[in-house]
């Protein structure tokens, strides 16, 4: 199977089975979303999800967080990954989005990417997620799962993964390959012991192919 054959074979697949994919972050619009990615580096979206309707609760915009102190907002999320860091970015990011983006979530990827707490992976989200820009943030799901299928060759960064899977994706499905990759990495193809059996791509996976070898 060619790369462009493995690459359609993918899309078709889940265009089939997850045409509908999206992130399972909980939020209700832009600003929601960006304080929920920014909440998921390093941590699961369960536990986000338990968190950020607490905060939303309190600080239902980038206006009143702003003037959070890190006192008030540490305890509402101590529970999730790096909270110390995680507080000071999202009052940083909300006073910047008041003083330089008049309170509003930007919609490009160098705008985002000035906000504290933001790299091209959440802006990436962002964009692609509430814009449908053409824009593949790639996650350790993401990053694993290309590789191993074959969708990625050689790519030893997450940006190297990136370009490749932008060049080989259709423009307008690149917002959902984006989800198809994540969930399927999450759900299916773990990092440890992947659900080979019971996956729906694993005739046009590379790592499967060469299991299939092993065994014989």
């Amino acid at each position: 199977m060619t790369k462009k054959e493995r690459y359609q074979f993918i899309i078709d697949y889940f265009l089939q089975h997850a045409p509908n994919a999206e992130t399972e972050l909980f939020y209700d619009n832009p600003f929601q979303l960006l304080v929920a990615v920014i909440l998921s580096a390093q941590c699961t979206d369960k536990r986000v999800n338990l968190t950020t309707p607490f905060i939303f609760e309190k600080y239902p915009d980038a206006a009143s967080m702003s003037k959070a102190s890190f006192e008030e907002l540490f305890p509402l999320i101590k529970s999730i990954s790096y909270p110390n860091n995680k507080t000071k970015h999202l009052i940083g990011m909300a006073n910047m989005l008041l003083q330089k983006f008049n309170a509003t979530v930007p919609m490009t990827v160098d705008e985002l990417v000035q906000l504290p707490g933001v790299g091209r992976k959440t802006a990436n989200v962002i964009t692609s997620v509430i814009d449908q820009q053409p824009n593949m943030a790639v996650d350790t799901h993401v990053f694993r799962v290309s590789a191993r299928i074959g969708l990625t060759t050689n790519a030893t960064t997450p940006l190297a993964a990136e370009k490749q899977l932008i060049k080989n994706i259709p423009a307008a499905y690149v917002h959902k390959a984006h989800h198809w990759l994540i969930l399927h990495g999450r759900y299916t193809c773990i990092a440890r012991n992947p659900k080979c059996n019971n996956c729906g791509i694993k005739t046009a996976c590379k790592f499967y192919s060469f299991k299939k070898k092993a065994d014989i």
